[in-house]
C-alpha cells in the first residue's frame, strides 16, 4: 500500500481499520494513468469495491486538502440499487472519510423525506441514495448536482435488472457534463455497455474479475439429498456447522415465508428478508443479525443484494441459483477480509445436472457428498459441549456452589444435568433417508441413442391415469438419479415400462416401492411394446397387419333374429353385381330399367270407373259445368271499336223499351235530374249550369228555398223546429256566444263558452266570415307575457 498514491486521511483510516494490503480491485483503481478518467469496472461481490470507488473519487472529494470546509452543494454522488446497499456504502464512507470531515447524506426510499431534505439543506459533500428517491429530490429541487465532480453507479447491472434505466438517465442528465463517471458491475452486459457509451467519455475498462482467487477462502459443498428431505437437510447443516451468522437463499417470497415458519418452529433464531417487508422491518431484521439476537437470515436474491453481515460464515442455497453469476453473488457474502466461509448447495436428484453446469460455469470445484445425518449432528454437538470455552475458565466465584452440587448430587449427576440443560432448547437432529452421492457423468452419446439399459415394470397404467411427466420425478427421487438416466417411459393399459441406464439399475434393486401402493419391478429382457420401440435400440418397431373390417353387433339383435348370425359384407372378386331388386310387396313388380332407345308411353291415369266428375254443391236446378264434346271454343274477341278508338258502350234502354218490359222509369227521365250544360250530364254547351230538380240547385220544386249567399247584416241561421234559439247563440256550435258554457269530452269548457280574452262579459255572436282577405275580425291569440 506504500507504493500507491492514497490521500493522507484515507491512509490513516485504512490503517486504523486493520488494512495491511489492498484487494486487487482497490489496487486497480489506484493504478497509474487511472486518476481523472471514467471507469467501467467488473468486480464480484465481496471484492472490496466499496472501498475501491471510495479511494478512486478521493481527488474529486478532497480536492488536495486533508480537511474539508462545510459544503454548499454535493461534490460526489453514489447511486446504489437497494436501500441496504446504499446504507452500507454510507457506513463505509463514514469511517473512510471520517478524518477528512466529510459530511454525508443518504436519500433512500422508505425513509422520512423531510429528514433527508433538512440534511441536504445543511450541506453534504457526498450523497448516497437509490435511483427513485434521488430523482424525487432532483425534481423537487432539494438536490442540486450542478457542482458534482464524480458520480458512481454501484451494481449497475442490478439497477438495470430492477428497471432503473430511465431514472439513471435522468440523474446523469442532471449532473454536469464534465463530471467523472465510474460504473462498478459484477457483469457487463450489452445494456451496461450502451449506458457507458452514452454517459462516459473515453472510459477505461478494468476487469479484475477472478472468481478462483476471490473465492479462495470459500469452501463449496454440494449435498445430494432426496427431494422430500430438502428442509431436513438444511436444518442438519445449520446444526452441524453452528455458524455465528448464516444466510439461506430461496427463489421466491413464498419459499422464504414457508422455510422461516419451519425454522421458528424448531427453535432457530431466524429472520426473513423479502420484498414485501417495509424499510423499518428490514432494518430491524438486519440489526437483529448484527446484534446477535438472530443467527439465520432467510432471503431472496433481490432482498439480499448489497447487505453486509458481520461474521457471516455459512451460505446455504436452498434453491439452486439460476446461473453462475448468481452463485458467485450469493457465495460472495462470506469469506471476506481473510475469514473462512462455506457455501453449501442442496441438490435433489432431479437437479444434479443443473448444479454441475452452474459450478462449471463459475469455474468452481465443489465437494460432493451426503447431508449430515442425525448421528453426525449429535456427535458434533456433543463435541462442542466437551470443548466449551467455559471449561477453560477454571473455578471462580462459583466454587462454593459447585462444591455444594457435587457433594449433594455427585459428579455424574451434575454432568448429566448439564448435558440435558444444554440440549433442552434445541430440537433433535433430523433423520434423513439414505441419499446416494451423485452418479459419475454418463458417457457422451449421440442424440437419439441411450446405450445399455435395463427395463422395469411399474404397477400403474392408463387405468390409473399414469403419465410420463408424473412418473419421472418419482422414479428420480426413488433411485436418487437424474432424468438423464431414464430412457423411454411407455405407459400401457395396466402397467408402465421404464428404461433405466444399466449403470444406474442397481440403485433400484429387484423391487422398489417408489410411492404408496406404487411398486417398481425389474424384468428380464425387453417388454413387448407393440408399435413402440425403445429409444436407441436401432431396431424398427414391428408393423401390425391391418385386420379386416368387422362390424360391431347391433344393440337391437337379441340372438333370435334371423340376422343374428349374419356374416359381414365382403365383395366377391370378379363377380358380376346383379341389379337392385326390392323385396316382394304383393303384386308389385320390381323396377327394371328401360332398354336404351325404348319409346316411353304417355302418361295415362288409372281407370276409376266409379269416380264421378267434379260437381259443385247444389244451387237449385243448376247443372254442373261440363265441357262440350267436340265443340270448338271461340277465341276471346273484344267489342267492336268506336271510331275514336275506344270500345263502344252498350246502348242503354230507351224509355219505350223500359215501358215495354215493364221496368220503372229511370232517374234520367225525371225532370231536372241533370243539368243540360255539362257534358257529363249528357247536355250540350250553352245550357243552364244547374238542374232544376234539387233545392240546393235553385229548383222551384219542393218546399226548400234556394240557397243564397248571406250579406254582411244577415242574421245567423236558426232551425224552425223547437222555435228560435236564444239570441247571441249560433246554430250548430255552443262554443261561440252561448250563454251557457259547453264542455268538451275531457270535461273542460270549450273554447268560446266564456270570454277567454278581453274585459267584456257580454256574450259574443258569431260574425259572418265575409271577405277571406279581411283580417280585421280574425282571431289573434294574445302574446305570451
Amino acid at each position: 500500500m506504500d507504493d500507491l498514491v492514497v490521500a493522507g486521511p484515507l491512509k490513516a483510516a485504512l490503517a486504523d481499520k486493520g488494512y495491511d494490503s489492498l484487494t486487487p480491485v482497490q489496487q486497480a483503481v489506484l493504478g497509474e494513468g487511472v486518476a481523472g478518467r471514467d471507469l467501467l469496472v467488473s468486480a464480484q461481490t465481496g471484492s472490496g469495491k466499496t472501498v475501491a470507488f471510495g479511494l478512486a473519487i478521493a481527488p474529486e472529494v478532497l480536492d488536495g486538502v486533508d480537511a474539508l470546509l462545510p459544503a454548499d452543494k454535493p461534490v460526489a454522488l453514489v447511486v446504489a440499487p437497494t436501500r441496504e446497499l446504499a446504507q452500507q456504502v454510507a457506513r463505509e464512507f463514514q469511517w473512510l472519510y471520517g478524518n477528512a470531515g466529510v459530511q454525508l447524506a443518504t436519500c433512500v426510499g422508505g425513509m422520512d423525506y423531510r429528514t433527508e431534505k433538512r440534511a441536504l439543506e445543511r450541506g453534504a459533500h457526498v450523497v448516497v441514495g437509490t435511483p427513485g428517491r434521488l430523482r424525487d429530490h432532483i425534481e423537487r429541487r432539494s438536490l442540486d448536482l450542478s457542482e458534482a465532480r464524480a458520480v458512481v453507479l454501484d451494481e449497475a447491472d442490478e439497477m438495470l435488472d430492477l428497471g432503473f434505466a430511465e431514472d439513471l438517465e435522468f440523474i446523469l442528465g442532471a449532473a454536469p457534463e464534465d463530471r467523472r463517471t465510474l460504473m462498478f458491475s459484477a457483469t457487463v452486459p450489452r445494456e451496461i455497455e450502451a449506458l457507458a457509451r452514452t454517459f462516459q467519455k473515453d472510459a477505461l475498462r478494468l476487469n479484475v474479475q477472478s472468481a478462483a482467487k476471490q473465492h479462495a477462502d470459500i469452501a463449496y459443498q454440494a449435498l445430494s439429498v432426496q427431494a422430500r428431505d430438502k428442509e431436513h437437510a438444511i436444518f442438519n447443516v445449520l446444526r452441524f456447522h453452528e455458524a455465528q451468522t448464516a444466510i439461506v437463499f430461496c427463489k421466491t417470497r413464498a419459499n422464504v415465508n414457508h422455510l422461516f415458519a419451519r425454522m421458528v418452529n424448531r427453535g432457530f433464531q431466524a429472520v426473513a428478508l423479502s420484498g414485501e417487508l417495509s424499510q423499518q422491518e428490514r432494518m430491524h431484521a438486519l440489526q437483529a443479525l448484527r446484534d446477535g439476537r438472530a443467527r439465520v437470515c432467510i432471503a431472496t436474491d433481490v432482498a439480499a443484494r448489497g447487505i453486509d453481515l458481520p461474521g457471516l460464515e455459512l451460505v446455504i442455497h436452498a434453491d439452486l441459483p439460476s446461473n453462475s453469476d448468481t452463485l458467485l453473488h450469493r457465495s460472495g457474502r462470506t469469506g471476506r477480509a481473510g475469514r473462512k466461509g462455506t457455501s453449501v448447495l442442496i441438490v435433489p436428484p432431479a437437479e444434479i445436472r443443473k448444479a454441475q453446469r452452474v459450478l462449471q460455469g463459475a469455474k468452481l470445484v465443489a465437494e460432493w457428498g451426503k447431508a449430515p445425518s442425525a448421528e453426525e449432528v449429535q456427535a458434533r454437538e456433543d463435541q462442542r459441549v466437551v470443548e466449551h470455552p467455559q471449561f477453560e475458565a477454571g473455578v471462580g466465584e462459583e466454587a462454593e456452589m459447585a462444591g455444594a452440587l457435587l457433594e449433594r448430587w455427585g459428579a455424574e449427576t451434575v454432568a448429566a444435568a448439564f448435558v440435558r440443560m444444554w440440549r433442552e432448547g434445541r430440537s433433535a437432529p433430523e433423520v434423513l433417508s439414505d441419499s446416494l452421492p451423485p452418479p459419475a457423468p454418463l458417457p457422451v452419446r449421440e442424440r437419439g441413442e441411450f446405450g445399455p439399459s435395463v427395463w422395469f415394470k411399474v404397477s400403474v397404467g392408463h387405468t390409473g391415469r399414469a403419465e410420463a411427466r408424473w412418473l419421472l420425478p418419482k422414479i428420480c427421487d426413488a433411485g436418487g438419479i437424474a432424468k438423464d438416466g431414464i430412457g423411454a417411459i411407455r405407459v400401457q393399459q395396466d402397467v408402465t415400462y421404464v428404461q433405466i441406464a444399466a449403470a444406474l439399475a442397481d440403485r433400484f434393486g429387484k423391487t422398489l416401492e417408489i410411492d404408496q401402493d406404487l411398486g417398481m419391478e425389474r424384468i428380464e429382457g425387453e417388454p413387448d411394446l407393440g408399435r413402440f420401440a425403445p429409444r436407441g435400440e436401432g431396431r424398427p418397431a414391428p408393423k401390425r397387419e391391418k385386420a379386416p373390417y368387422q362390424p360391431k353387433p347391433s344393440r337391437f339383435d337379441d340372438g333370435d333374429a334371423p340376422e343374428a348370425g349374419r356374416k359381414p359384407y365382403a365383395p366377391r372378386e370378379g363377380a358380376e353385381r346383379k341389379p337392385y331388386a326390392p323385396r316382394d310387396n304383393a303384386d308389385r313388380k320390381p323396377y327394371a330399367p328401360r332398354a336404351e332407345g325404348a319409346e316411353r308411353k304417355p302418361y295415362a291415369p288409372r281407370d276409376n270407373a266409379d269416380r264421378k266428375p267434379y260437381a259443385p254443391r247444389g244451387d237449385g236446378d243448376r247443372k254442373p259445368w261440363a265441357p262440350r264434346e267436340g265443340a270448338e271454343r271461340k277465341p276471346y274477341a273484344p267489342r267492336a271499336a268506336a271510331a275514336e278508338g275506344d270500345f263502344a258502350k252498350k246502348p242503354r234502354w230507351s224509355p219505350d223499351d223500359r215501358a215495354a218490359k215493364g221496368a220503372a222509369p229511370s232517374n234520367r227521365e225525371k225532370p231536372g235530374y241533370k243539368s243540360a250544360g255539362f257534358k257529363s250530364h249528357g247536355g250540350d254547351e250553352g245550357r243552364p249550369a244547374r238542374a232544376a230538380g234539387y233545392k240546393s240547385h235553385g229548383s222551384e220544386g219542393g218546399d226548400r228555398k234556394p240557397w243564397a249567399p248571406r250579406g254582411d247584416d244577415a242574421k245567423p241561421y236558426a232551425r224552425k223546429e223547437g222555435g228560435a234559439k236564444p239570441e247571441g247563440r249560433s246554430f250548430g256550435s255552443k262554443s261561440f256566444g252561448d250563454s251557457k258554457p259547453s264542455y268538451s269530452k275531457a270535461g273542460k269548457p270549450a273554447f268560446g263558452s266564456k270570454p277567454a280574452f278581453g274585459k267584456s262579459d257580454a256574450p259574443k255572436r258569431a260574425a259572418p266570415r265575409g271577405d277571406a282577405n279581411d283580417t280585421s275580425k280574425r282571431f289573434v291569440p294574445p302574446k305570451k307575457r
